[in-house]
């Protein structure tokens, strides 16, 4: 036998040790595939979808007959797209009904405002009510103040935009800070990045034992112009008339399709988006694009001829508006099942373009944007993701440690490793809950290369040889 020199042996192991495939290299020519899959058909096919939901059906507040259409219509498309164990799931919420509802500056002046009533509100007594105004900025400067300059009065805080994990607080709390000192009813300076005389609705909650008082949102413009008054000294009275009502609770269906996997088929890979939305706009970006979404990348895999070893489950939420009560029931009843949903996806921030995935393993809430260093296992996970980045569209290749969503949340204490899609929020919070939540502001561009950072990523995670946990 001839003998190879034992430094050429070296020479020669290295060289194979260099040409072996990377798990980008193995995944390539399917994430190829899957692009162009979207480019050529399935993208125009989500953008489509879309505008048929929010313009043929509308907004889709829970308890809604839009909602229920838009469920059975979802079940359709899950059908359609060639879905196997299409089905609902159930879950309680609340059906709460705006009604009409207005409000008028009349002194010094008379002048209408724009003004939008926050989810859950009551109504005010028959005829409306009308009070002096005291406007403060913060929680701080309202603390400060002694309880006979707030009894009686309108409450209105006006905190500029500080982002939405910061300013949300004032839609959830504001209104129970102010019923705890007596107030009537509690304006908001709207909770939003822009708002052109448009304010954003969301719901509010009021604490055990806290009297119910009307509460709304005002326009940017017309919060700051009370609160600019009110510190010239000028007495500001607000007319204030709302008919909002619970009606109690009805039931909503999660909205359910698989493709089963080839070889693992108990690990479960999820999608998901939720199909309700406010009772404003279109719930075009929040969250219709979601919901869409996750059902595109699905639909993708199957028309490119990509059958995944893990199972790919479609989940479009209902009611997550009002709490995630769809994913804390379907997170009750699967609790068994948690520690094998190796990836649970979750888009919910509207069609900026994708910048990246994040990986939550504890369910923790970070504000938009904000990361943390995370423990050994989510570093592991994050770094075997970063591997794969490379097969993603060019710029949406950021992986790192951060929250997942609302509705998958709950699915993560049981077990769950959640996964956060992240879209460019930037200007997200300029329509986000309100009247201009439109299908007109959905971009194409956007919507197609999300679909394919979205697809690809989704498909790699239900197909690699490793669990990410």
């Amino acid at each position: 036998m001839r003998r190879v020199p034992i430094a050429l042996s070296f020479l020669l192991a290295a060289g194979l040790c260099a040409q072996q495939p990377t798990l980008a290299d193995t995944f390539r020519p399917a994430a190829d595939k899957l692009i162009e899959q979207v480019k050529s058909e399935g993208a125009r096919h989500t953008y489509n979808a879309l505008s048929e939901l929010t313009d043929t059906i509308g907004n889709r507040i829970s308890g809604s007959p839009q909602l229920v259409r838009a469920e059975d219509w979802a079940y359709a498309q899950m059908k359609a797209a060639g879905l196997q164990n299409v089905h609902f799931e159930t879950a309680k919420v609340p059906h709460w009904v705006r009604g009409q509802e207005s409000c008028q500056m009349i002194a010094p002046y008379a002048k209408p405002l724009d003004m939008i009533g926050l989810g859950g509100t009551v109504a005010t007594p028959k005829g409306g009510l009308t009070a002096e105004v005291v406007a403060v900025s913060t929680f701080e400067e309202f603390n400060k103040l002694p309880d006979a300059a707030i009894k009686g009065k309108i409450v209105l805080f006006d905190e500029a935009w500080q982002g939405y994990g910061k300013s949300v607080a004032y839609r959830y709390a504001g209104p129970t800070e102010a019923a705890k000192r007596g107030a009537v009813a509690c304006l908001i300076r709207t909770v939003g990045s822009a708002s052109l005389g448009n304010p954003h609705t969301g719901a509010t909650s009021l604490g055990p034992g806290v009297p119910m008082i009307p509460s709304a949102a005002l326009s940017i413009e017309d919060a700051t112009l009370l609160h600019r008054l009110c510190e010239r000294g000028v007495m500001v009275q607000v007319h204030l008339s709302m008919e909002a009502r619970m009606l109690g609770e009805t039931t909503g269906r999660n909205v359910i399709g698989e493709i089963p996997g080839s070889e693992k088929p108990n690990e479960v890979v999820i999608l998901s988006g939720h199909l309700d939305s406010w009772d404003v706009g279109q719930g075009a970006q929040d969250d219709g694009i979601g919901a869409l979404l996750s059902l595109g990348a699905a639909r993708a895999m199957l028309k490119a001829g990509l059958h995944t070893k893990r199972t790919v489950r479609v989940i479009l939420w209902t009611c997550e508006e009002w709490g995630g009560y769809g994913a804390k029931d379907y997170a009750a009843a699967h609790k068994a099942e948690s520690p094998n949903i190796v990836a649970a996806f979750e888009s919910d921030s509207g069609n900026g373009r994708i910048q990246g995935f994040s990986v939550d393993l504890h369910g923790e809430e970070d504000a938009p944007g904000q990361t943390r260093d995370g423990d050994p296992a989510e570093r592991k996970a994050v770094a075997l993701m970063s591997s794969l980045a490379p097969l993603l569209p060019e710029g949406a290749r950021k992986m790192d440690i951060g929250s997942s969503g609302e509705d998958v949340g709950y699915l993560i204490p049981n077990g769950a490793v959640g996964i956060g899609v992240g879209h460019d929020a930037s200007r997200y919070f300029e329509v986000h809950h309100s009247k201009a939540d439109t299908f007109d502001h959905i971009i194409y561009d956007d919507l197609s290369y999300n679909l394919q950072a979205y697809s690809v990523m989704a498909y790699l995670l239900a197909d690699m040889p490793d669990r990410l946990k």
